[in-house]
């Protein structure tokens, strides 16, 4: 309810999560809070820490600052992603998200580094952590502190789908966990004159490093660009099948650049006999239709199909039981017969199925084996094959 609250608060009109102002918004609204919440609970435990003598709570309160430098960084990060398209960025800014929720993620690596030495150093030479009540009541509040923020924040990650936050909130939790490990380490120290304190300040940099690097992990998906979910595409592919005049389609690349910056081609076989003009209303209708219920740019490109003859039938049914007796093979499309001058070249797509390829090499040998294989079996034609990688499952029109 407090969310809510806050954000008819911030945001004031009626929220709608996929318009890109209001997305910018809800980042503000998340980062301004980490920065105060976690700025807050620096100070208290740093202070609490030097008090006490406890190098475990210090650290913890350096944690919650590098919290607050992260909180900061996805500001930034919001504010830039946020930003329109230029000359020098025509597809927008929205990875920049991605690349703020990376720094955060070596922040949090640096500090966990930086804390296992402390910590080292506090097991070699301890001392001796006094217990307050007070203090230790204080501690104890600023994990639910910190329960509340990982809600928080894992509640607007989800209405706004953004990795970021969805980042900072699984950060949050492990802060959590340090905290309660600390507090358990004050209350075990009472009791004994092993070094707990520096052995716990190891244990919390070690769970800081981890959780640096998972959210490494989460982040350079994005980055490097990560296959769309496979719902996504097999509903392309069902739903550009129920259009007039199409036949078949392949080829399905879809490129991110940020949420709410998705671009998508697709090529779609047509009959050549139907004619140009009711093909391109054809595919503007599609474009449309599919752009907005898959909230993307789409661009549809039209394969032609050839007039069918004897010829053309037997050569092609020729060729693909020549093709599809190598068992990496997946399908193949777009079969064509060029003429030049008194050349015949036969041309067509090999998709195959991924992992059967390993690198270039396999790559460009198996292209080479298939147009031996075509060559050697059919007189008068020369071979031409374009090999495509089934990444995510091809539903086209074997042919």
């Amino acid at each position: 309810m407090f969310t809510n609250w806050l954000l008819k608060k911030f945001l004031k009109d009626d929220i709608n999560y996929k318009d890109p102002g209001t997305r910018r918004s809800v980042g503000y609204l998340a980062g301004i809070v980490g920065v105060i919440v976690n700025i807050l609970l620096t100070i208290v435990k740093i202070t609490i820490g030097f008090l006490i003598s406890s190098i475990g709570v210090v650290a913890d309160g350096v944690n919650n600052l590098a919290d607050s430098a992260s909180s900061i960084v996805t500001l930034v990060g919001f504010r830039i992603s946020g930003r329109p398209a230029d000359k020098e960025h025509p597809y927008g800014h929205g990875r920049v998200e991605y690349i703020s929720a990376m720094i955060v993620a070596f922040m949090v690596i640096i500090v966990g580094v930086q804390f296992i030495r402390s910590s080292i150093e506090r097991i070699i030479e301890p001392k001796a952590v006094e217990f307050e009540i007070v203090t230790f009541s204080i501690l104890v509040v600023s994990i639910l502190f910190k329960v509340w923020l990982a809600i928080f924040n894992r509640d607007l990650g989800n209405r706004i789908d953004s990795k970021g936050l969805k980042a900072t909130a699984t950060d949050a939790m492990g802060d959590v966990l340090i905290t309660s490990v600390v507090v358990v380490s004050i209350l075990v120290s009472q009791f004994t004159t092993l070094p707990v304190d520096g052995v716990v300040g190891v244990i919390v940099s070690l769970f800081i490093i981890f959780a640096g690097y998972n959210l490494v992990k989460e982040t350079m998906s994005p980055l490097i660009g990560e296959a769309p979910p496979e719902g996504m595409i097999q509903g392309i592919y069902e739903d550009i099948m129920k259009y007039r005049y199409i036949t078949g389609a392949h080829d399905l690349i879809i490129h991110t650049y940020g949420a709410g910056r998705t671009m998508a081609t697709i090529d779609v076989e047509f009959p050549a006999s139907i004619d140009v003009i009711t093909i391109h209303d054809v595919i503007d209708q599609a474009e449309r239709d599919l752009g907005d219920k898959y909230d993307m740019t789409l661009v549809i490109h039209m394969d032609p199909l050839g007039p069918e003859s004897e010829e053309r039938y037997q050569l092609r049914q020729k060729v693909k039981r020549i093709i599809r007796a190598d068992d990496r093979v997946h399908s193949i499309h777009d079969f064509h017969i060029l003429e030049e001058g008194k050349e015949k070249t036969v041309e067509f797509h090999v998709v195959v199925t991924d992992g059967k390829l390993t690198g270039d090499r396999d790559y460009h040998g198996l292209k080479q084996e298939l147009e031996k294989a075509v060559d050697d079996e059919i007189e008068g034609f020369g071979c031409r094959i374009i090999l495509d990688i089934d990444f995510h499952g091809e539903r086209e029109n074997d042919i």
